[in-house]
């Protein structure tokens, strides 16, 4: 038999959390791709070795606390203004990396001002935006995003556009503003997505190195919480019903 210390270390380790990451315990519900999400972030930051040139931005919303799990320098914006806070970080230290971290609420519906200026102008930042159709962190009400019959606390009956409008594929809109230079609609849902998700994150930190301008990284993510799923039965959700919607890939590359 083999004994478990020559199983546990470290030539056999395949996870470990990046430096980038701190020891505390996450509070998204389980199954969140919240947490997913702040890994790749994390990692792609890891393996930049850009510690200590990061400034993250994240508003009110479900990632209210990223401060918390990130070890690196974090701000706080008001709701809705992640990416003007953002705009002036990065105008007073051009050196550093800087990122804002979204909800559809926060993104979609509060902040449409300061996103769609924000990514007009080109400011050369990242703009990361966690799309999963409602507002997670007040109770699961009907955001910009949600999809046309889906059930919220605020639309029990499903989503109808008659009354409520259509969603608003915010991504496919900045896509086709001239001040952004690469563009992304990612998912977490899958080994594979997340992949991607982490590819596309680290392309827009290296093209904000070269000053290439505004990087938009949307990245599709259940709520189980709020859908009242199981994570399985979300992630296969998300797979037939929100991907179809809103499909992934790069909606704008150099």
């Amino acid at each position: 038999m083999i004994a478990e210390e020559n199983i546990c270390n470290n030539d056999n380790l395949v996870y470990e959390k990046p430096e980038t990451l701190t020891d505390n315990v996450m509070h998204y519900c389980p199954g969140c791709g919240h947490g997913v999400a702040h890994r790749i972030i994390a990692e792609v930051i890891s393996e930049l070795g850009i510690q200590e040139e990061v400034i993250g931005v994240a508003p009110v919303g479900c990632s209210v606390l990223a401060y918390n799990y990130f070890n690196f320098d974090m701000s706080e914006a008001a709701h809705g203004r992640a990416s003007a806070v953002a705009t002036g970080i990065k105008r007073v230290l051009p050196e550093k990396y800087v990122f804002s971290y979204q909800g559809d609420g926060d993104l979609a519906a509060i902040g449409t001002g300061e996103t769609i200026h924000t990514c007009n102008r080109g400011e050369n930042i990242l703009i990361v935006f966690i799309n999963n159709g409602i507002y997670g962190m007040t109770g699961g009400q009907m955001a910009p995003t949600t999809l046309p019959g889906m059930k919220s606390t605020t639309s029990p009956f499903g989503r109808d556009i008659e009354t409520m409008g259509n969603p608003l594929k915010i991504t496919d809109i900045v896509a086709t503003l001239p001040g952004t230079y690469y563009v992304a609609r990612t998912a977490v849902n899958t080994p594979v997505n997340v992949r991607k998700a982490k590819a596309a994150i680290k392309k827009s930190f290296e093209y904000q190195k070269l000053n290439k301008g505004l990087c938009f990284v949307e990245i599709v993510s259940n709520c189980p919480s709020n859908w009242k799923m199981t994570p399985l039965q979300s992630n296969k959700w998300l797979e037939e019903n929100m991907i179809p919607y809103y499909p992934l890939g790069e909606l704008k590359k150099p």
